[in-house]
């Protein structure tokens, strides 16, 4: 476990490209499951596993990178492309055997149920994103839903191998509930994590489109727009309905869904109560548990 800050971002990529990436127990059994059933196995249901978990997303879009086929002239930036270009015996021999972020952290409950609302939030994050690309007609909705799922990725790293500094952060925007996460992250760590975002996935040559799609420099293309405004909807709303910055969420939200702010909010409590279904992956209440302490309408 790291406990002081690394000098530089450069300094952080180097250790996370070394480190041993765990996951989820529960992404764990999934996949045991899915290799004891192996000759009937469903790739879409596979795929969606694995997107509850961004940690496994990104194992697999790393052993791709350095797996592929140079024959192969296009990006993978679905999973479900992605577990057809691997091959279902190939994946299961590399996928064995997998560390979990339960071990990992067991000396740091604290840190681990923070963690677990971070992969909770980027779940949130994705299908709202998902759901958002479709009303959008998107042309390719799994792009933007994967992009959404991993633009936390460099905070759910820290939090797997810098469990004190994460708290760390926690605790300053406890104490200023003013405080911005990126100036809390500026001061704790020397950076925001969005540089450490985009450092880590042009090491790891992650998709140039699921770059552009995390990059807020490219905030005038409305698909990263999507993803942005998913993000920061997910982390507003993680625990409470009540946060400051939600009414200028839903106004942006409304603008780039060309919707009333009532409709955009009874669009974002439907997708809220779908992502619930998912909170045993994570083991914490997911947004929808506080819905129901929003005035009623009616």
């Amino acid at each position: 476990m790291i406990t002081h800050p690394l000098k530089n971002v450069a300094a952080w990529v180097d250790y996370f490209d070394q480190a041993d990436i765990p996951v989820l127990a529960r992404t764990e059994r999934e996949l045991v499951g899915f290799k004891q059933n192996e000759d009937n196995l469903n790739g879409r249901e596979m795929a969606d596993a694995i997107l509850h978990d961004p940690l496994m997303t990104l194992k697999v879009l790393r052993y791709l990178h350095f797996h592929h086929s140079k024959r192969q002239s296009m990006e993978i930036t679905t999973m479900a492309r992605a577990l057809m270009m691997l091959g279902t015996t190939p994946f299961f021999r590399h996928f064995a055997h997998l560390p979990t972020v339960e071990t990992t952290l067991q000396a740091y409950p604290d840190a681990l149920t923070r963690l677990m609302r971070n992969m909770s939030c980027s779940r949130h994050a994705a299908l709202y994103a998902q759901d958002w690309a479709m009303l959008r007609n998107d042309i390719e909705v799994d792009e933007v839903t994967l992009a959404a799922l991993l633009r936390n990725l460099a905070e759910i790293l820290l939090g797997c191998f810098a469990p004190q500094l994460m708290l760390a952060i926690r605790d300053l925007m406890r104490a200023d509930p003013h405080l911005r996460s990126a100036d809390a992250q500026q001061q704790v760590l020397g950076f925001p994590t969005l540089d450490l975002q985009m450092a880590l996935a042009a090491r790891w040559q992650l998709p140039k489109l699921l770059q552009q799609l995390m990059d807020e420099n490219n905030l005038d293309n409305p698909r990263t727009k999507n993803v942005a405004l998913a993000f920061r909807l997910a982390r507003h709303s993680a625990n409470n309905w009540f946060d400051a910055a939600l009414p200028d969420d839903y106004k942006e939200i409304a603008q780039l869904l060309k919707l009333s702010e009532e409709e955009t909010q009874e669009r974002v409590q439907r997708i809220t109560l779908q992502a619930a279904k998912s909170w045993t992956w994570y083991g914490v209440a997911p947004a929808a548990a506080w819905l129901a302490l929003l005035p009623n309408p009616h």
